[in-house]
């Protein structure tokens, strides 16, 4: 069969290229012609270990290749952005108009997949407009939708083998959706309803919210009581049914900081502790831009001299390239904004350039720093060694101290 992925992003390259492998004859579209003439290439346009040797593969025996327009194809798939609109309010204009440019290509027995994060009801907005533009598909095609459980860093493994779930519009949707999707996912493909599939994946997402919430203000709390966070995190995991998350410097990424505002946003009355633990992430990247500050101040006094403070990681997790939502990046952001008692050195080892930050080797800016701002738990970081002669504010635990 032959498949069209709309959105060659960090979710919908991988997916292509995997599905592409197991034998599926795939078009990527992507508005951006680079991505396009990069994926041709063979070339990834994201950090994902072992991605790119399986696209060179498939683009080259002729499973996969990209284009700025969409074809007549068998299925459908969106894989492009949901961001926001005004105060945090759930965007689907670009699953609107991905969904907008297949239309024409339509034809009986079709498969339509929505797999891009979405409001619930964003499946049934979408087949009422395929219907108004094309009324003779009515209950002649498979609409579905499929969310994404996907781990940057180890998605190879996490889209063959973990769990879907699959809520089409009706049971035959969701059965030829499962039909594809077993091609390539060896875990369990799970039926349900469309709705229920769209509130499926934002709950896996602000659950993880909330556990994260607690452990960042518990580090709050923690750095004002004069307690190590991570020793008494360890200890309180000793019991046999409590298992604490590790703290950062907030949530990034566009799941777990953008997921829970769909509901929210919809249920304000009745979404009242995920709306809080949102609030108790963003609160902690302004609260570690306080504590920088008052670092580089107290410095400053103690010395008479401006600081030299690293800043140690730009992206939202552990050694990936992705800072969306970035929580590193936006205190990295903070603390330069205006700064005039300092000398900023911005590290992040997984990007070889930046529009706004001029980056510096990790280990040349630890030996320069009089003040280490540790904000991203790279592996590079973990090879550091602690310096007393150092004023470090280790926000991700890579000391542990």
């Amino acid at each position: 069969m032959k498949a069209c992925f709309m959105g060659l992003g960090y979710i919908g390259l991988p997916t292509a290229i995997i599905a592409a492998k197991h034998g599926v004859e795939i078009l990527g579209v992507d508005i951006n012609p680079k991505v396009v003439e990069m994926t041709n290439q063979g070339k990834l346009h994201i950090v994902e270990p072992g991605m790119e040797e399986m696209l060179q593969e498939v683009v080259r025996n002729g499973q996969l290749r990209a284009s700025t327009t969409p074809e007549e194809s068998d299925a459908y798939f969106m894989v492009v952005p949901t961001p926001f609109k005004g105060d945090h309010e759930p965007d689907i204009s670009y699953v609107e108009s991905a969904t907008r440019m297949v239309v024409p290509f339509l034809k009986e027995g079709d498969l339509y997949v929505i797999e891009s994060t979405s409001p619930v009801g964003t499946t049934d907005k979408m087949a009422e407009l395929i219907f108004s533009l094309r009324p003779e598909l009515k209950d002649k095609i498979y609409i579905a939708y499929c969310p994404e459980r996907v781990l940057p860093g180890n998605v190879i493994y996490e889209l063959v083998h973990n769990d879907r779930v699959i809520g089409g519009m009706n049971e035959a949707s969701t059965k030829k959706a499962q039909e594809f999707y077993g091609q390539f996912v060896q875990g369990t493909l799970h039926p349900t309803n469309c709705k229920t599939a769209e509130m499926c994946k934002l709950t896996e997402n602000s659950s993880r919210d909330s556990q994260i919430a607690f452990a960042n203000e518990l580090s709050m709390i923690c750095d004002k009581a004069g307690i190590n966070v991570w020793e008494l995190i360890a200890l309180a995991n000793k019991h046999p049914r409590v298992n604490i998350l590790q703290p950062g410097c907030g949530v990034g990424g566009h799941c777990i900081a953008v997921d829970p505002y769909f509901i929210s946003s919809e249920f304000p009355k009745e979404a009242r502790m995920i709306a809080m633990a949102r609030e108790v992430n963003n609160y902690k990247a302004d609260w570690c831009v306080e504590k920088v500050k008052n670092a580089m101040l107290q410095f400053e006094l103690e010395h008479q001299r401006k600081p030299v403070v690293a800043m140690m990681g730009l992206a939202f997790k552990p050694n990936i390239d992705d800072l969306r939502e970035s929580p590193a990046k936006y205190i990295a952001t903070k603390v330069m904004q205006g700064c005039n008692n300092a000398d900023i050195l911005v590290v992040e080892p997984n990007i070889a350039s930046h529009n706004v930050f001029k980056l510096t080797p990790y280990d040349e800016a630890y030996e320069k720093a009089d003040i280490v701002v540790l904000l991203t738990a790279h592996n590079e970081f973990k090879t550091l060694q602690w310096s007393d002669d150092k004023v470090i504010l280790d926000f991700c635990g890579i000391f542990k101290k």
